[in-house]
């Protein structure tokens, strides 16, 4: 591979993300509706404002590149929100298993962007694109901690009232200062809509 296809492959899974992330701001206001834990609407919120970091990152990186973000969908993503959705559609009247099935369909996301992201910042420091690197790696980041963030919350509480079909878990310590997108939360509040 020379070096100028490798530079072309950048550049098409740059547009790749950059169209998975505008997407996911379209998706996470709908995740943000369907999430019965406070926790998780919460979390999702953040993780909405985050994501337009992306998008401005990626844009950023794109002018640096002197190159459009535009041109490509990223058909992967769209796969992804699908199902998001279908989990909403079948398990809207279950509260807990709902709860547990949109973690579940944010973390194949989140994993999506994880190897995409790890990919583009393997192949701009090969390219010594040092600052384009340096941004994309920001939001590796944060990717890399929603994803530490939603386990958390499902191993926590969201899982075991699953299991139990209840929203709240008894004897739980529960916070309300935080959410999946604070990076760090042992121990989650939950509460129905």
């Amino acid at each position: 591979m020379t070096q100028e296809s490798l530079k072309d492959l950048l550049i098409s899974e740059l547009k790749d993300l950059y169209s998975a992330e505008n997407q996911l701001t379209k998706a996470l206001p709908k995740m943000v509706k369907a999430a019965n834990c406070e926790q998780l609407q919460k979390g999702f919120e953040g993780h909405l404002q985050k994501t337009k970091q992306h998008v401005e990152r990626l844009t950023k990186v794109f002018q640096l590149l002197k190159k459009d973000p535009a041109g490509k969908k990223c058909m992967a993503m769209e796969g992804l929100i699908k199902e998001g959705g279908e989990v909403i559609e079948e398990y809207d009247e279950d509260s807990s298993i709902l709860d547990a099935g949109l973690i579940c369909a944010a973390q194949k996301v989140e994993h999506y962007e994880i190897a995409g992201y790890g990919s583009v910042i393997a192949w701009a420091e090969l390219l010594g694109l040092t600052k384009e690197a340096e941004i994309l790696k920001e939001t590796l980041e944060d990717e890399k901690a929603a994803n530490s963030d939603l386990t958390e919350l499902a191993t926590g509480h969201i899982n075991k009232a699953a299991l139990t079909g209840s929203d709240k878990e008894d004897g739980m310590e529960m916070s309300d200062d935080k959410d999946f997108s604070s990076h760090g939360n042992k121990r989650v509040k939950s509460h129905s809509r």
